[in-house]
């Protein structure tokens, strides 16, 4: 259905993030959790507004329309909600798994959000749900129930519950930003990276923690840049492209590069219900992803401002003077369109769907 353009921003959203957890496993010994994930989005936040600023440096007189850096006021409480979420709650609760847990079984337990974004994305925002998605979530809940079951004790630990309460909160965020997804990626990353990180490093502090040395801090914030800043970006852009369900089902394959990349750091033969969770997790994404959805279907009335090119559902005009530069932004208006093409729930396709 989707183009490897489409795709391709989910999936390396899903490579740096993936690689985040193993090398944040490395740093969790030498940093109380709290603050190592305080670090991580400070990295974020701080790496991004440099980044902005030399974007803004080489290319201010380009995209001068909907390039602000603004949040319209109607959707900022969604954003103070993913940031709180997904920036505040879920990096902390990850940063206390992961220090009780397996870095790879950790990494693949992380799929488990995808399968909770899809949920709320289905049952609150009422995106569609086709068959195959449904039974590729179920196959990645089952994936997730034996990840985290301890070999010879009949309990759940603890260090995957955390986990996955991480997941759900990412879940959340998920969700709540798609609805400012529309406007700057850059600028809703970097707000989540430095709002969330300095309540993270503020309650770090209260809890008695100290600042690490340099070195340590330099390698976490460089992490957080990567894993959490520049990922969070893609994310933001596929979430625009895709919807929250298919982003999050390209998102999940972001434990598997994990867990390539803890087997280097940490090499041993993982247990045969890691290689059943994985196999049923990988069917899952891949039922996800081969999922194709096509109707007709209407486009009401519509005027908002996003990155886009000349497509089928960007056909207007422009004022004298313009360049032709492709893709570009600027505010633009869709007239009501009626056709039918394989589609995912994104900025244009958000239309209900009979049950």
């Amino acid at each position: 259905m989707s183009s490897l353009r489409s795709a391709s921003p989910a999936l390396a959203a899903a490579l740096l993030f993936g690689a985040s957890t193993p090398l944040a496993k490395l740093l969790v010994g030498e940093v109380p959790p709290l603050m190592l994930a305080g670090l991580l989005y400070l990295g974020s936040g701080i790496g991004l507004a440099i980044t902005m600023f030399v974007r803004w440096a080489l290319m201010r007189t380009i995209d001068t329309g909907i390039a602000v850096l603004h949040v319209p006021k109607s959707e900022r409480m969604w954003l103070l909600g993913a940031i709180i979420a997904g920036g505040v709650l879920g990096p902390a609760l990850l940063m206390a798994g992961l220090a009780s847990s397996d870095a790879a079984a950790a990494s693949l337990l992380l799929n488990v959000e995808g399968v909770l974004t899809a949920v709320l994305a289905w049952v609150v925002f009422r995106e569609n749900a086709d068959k195959g998605v449904v039974v590729g979530m179920i196959a990645i809940v089952l994936g997730g129930v034996m990840l985290s079951w301890q070999s010879g004790e009949a309990r759940i630990s603890t260090g995957a519950l955390l986990i996955v309460a991480a997941c759900a909160c990412w879940a959340v965020d998920n969700n709540l930003t798609r609805n400012v997804s529309t406007n700057d990626a850059m600028l809703i990353a970097c707000l989540k990276g430095l709002v969330a990180g300095s309540c993270n490093t503020a309650l770090a502090f209260a809890s008695g923690s100290d600042f690490p040395g340099w070195s340590t801090i330099g390698a976490a914030m460089a992490v957080g840049f990567g894993g959490y800043g520049l990922s969070l970006v893609l994310f933001v852009l596929a979430l625009r492209g895709l919807g929250t369900a298919r982003t999050g089902a390209y998102f999940s394959v972001a434990p598997l590069f994990g867990v390539v990349i803890s087997l280097m750091l940490w090499p041993e033969m993982p247990g045969v219900l890691f290689w059943l969770a994985a196999a049923l997790m990988a069917v899952g994404v891949w039922l996800h992803v081969s999922e194709r959805h096509e109707h007709p279907h209407v486009h009401e009335g519509l005027t908002h401002g996003h990155r886009h090119r000349h497509d089928a559902h960007h056909q207007h005009d422009h004022a004298e003077g313009w360049d032709a530069r492709e893709p570009h932004s600027h505010i633009h208006t869709h007239v009501g369109l009626k056709h039918s093409h394989a589609h995912y729930p994104d900025v244009h396709h958000r239309h209900m769907h009979p049950h």
